[in-house]
């Protein structure tokens, strides 16, 4: 249904991280929490300001205070977020993830932001989608039919190709070599407070604040 994944590792036998890997560098060194770029209620109606409270303002914070305790004093203190996510296992890599993914999920959206790809992202997704719609409805049924909790992916290869895939709890496309452009989050928290258990129409309304300008930038146009 969904696009296999190349087993690619993190680093290359050089060190570098993946092929011809360009890392996004999320600064929450070591580590801070970002102020979000808009106001509580700017996403309202599609995600109220209570959920942005919760989830930003308190989840992300607590696996950011957690990642930051299980880090200190470990050769992990010294790591970028990026290689910790690559390089560990187990209670740090499920905050480490958590809390990039968070922050990668918050910062793609903007209330008044570019609602369509343009450029050479449109190309390539009717290229391989045949139309954007179709894409969204392949990102959709990924999000609605990924059983429990974790997160819906659109992330790029070396080679620019395009692929939608499901990640369970804190899975993340940087463990296999690929680069996230954009993440739609269906734990529950993201979604129950506004639309209790229609995951389906979560998904569907969510494109209404996603930046496609940011998604753009990501994707390196």
């Amino acid at each position: 249904m969904f696009q296999h994944l190349p087993q690619v590792d993190c680093y290359n036998d050089d060190g570098t991280m993946g092929p011809k890997f360009n890392p996004i560098k999320i600064k929450i060194m070591k580590f801070t929490q970002p102020r979000l770029p808009y106001a509580p209620d700017a996403l309202a109606p599609v995600i109220s300001p209570v959920t942005v409270d919760f989830h930003y303002g308190k989840h992300e914070k607590t696996y950011i205070d957690t990642l930051n305790a299980l880090v200190k004093d470990t050769p992990f203190e010294e790591m970028s977020l990026e290689e910790i996510i690559c390089k560990s296992d187990g209670k740090l890599f499920n905050n480490a993830a958590q809390a990039w993914n968070h922050i990668f999920y918050f910062f793609q959206f903007a209330p008044n932001g570019l609602k369509e790809p343009s450029g050479k992202l449109k190309e390539l997704i009717d290229k391989q989608y045949g139309s954007f719609e179709e894409f969204k409805s392949k990102v959709e049924e990924a999000g609605t039919t990924l059983f429990g909790s974790g997160w819906v992916w659109v992330s790029a290869d070396d080679k620019g190709t395009l692929f939608i895939t499901q990640g369970k709890n804190a899975s993340n496309p940087l463990t296999d070599g690929l680069k996230p452009i954009l993440t739609i989050d269906v734990w529950e928290h993201a979604y129950y407070l506004d639309y209790q258990n229609r995951r389906a129409e979560y998904l569907k309304k969510i494109w209404d604040i996603i930046d496609w300008d940011i998604i753009s930038i990501r994707y390196g146009e």
